[in-house]
């Protein structure tokens, strides 16, 4: 399961919005990175039937099967820190993650 916060939903709805089309967004993982895997992000203009679909707060999130494998259990968010603002993903299954965040291992 994902879950969505609320804050993460207003701005996937904004950026659909922006863009003027698009169902959600495509939540999976890319072999990159120092520790393996990395998030990737993208809309979603039509969903593939193998999709799990996750709705929280009116946004949608889509994963495809070998994704979710190790997003299950992730929660999205969308926070501002200082001068980094953007998603964040926080990952039951992460074991270890590089120094910059930007990549893990499960």
């Amino acid at each position: 399961m994902i879950t969505i916060t609320e804050n993460a939903a207003k701005h996937i709805n904004h950026y659909l919005s922006n863009r003027g089309k698009g169902l959600g967004v495509r939540l999976g993982v890319k072999t990159s990175g120092c520790s393996g895997m990395a998030y990737n992000l993208e809309f979603v203009d039509e969903a593939s039937p193998d999709d799990t679909v996750f709705e929280e707060h009116g946004a949608k999130v889509f994963v495809d099967p070998k994704s979710l494998v190790y997003l299950d259990g992730t929660q999205v968010d969308y926070t501002k820190e200082g001068l980094q603002e953007g998603f964040k993903f926080e990952n039951p299954n992460v074991k270890d993650s590089c120094g910059c965040g930007e990549s893990f291992h499960v």
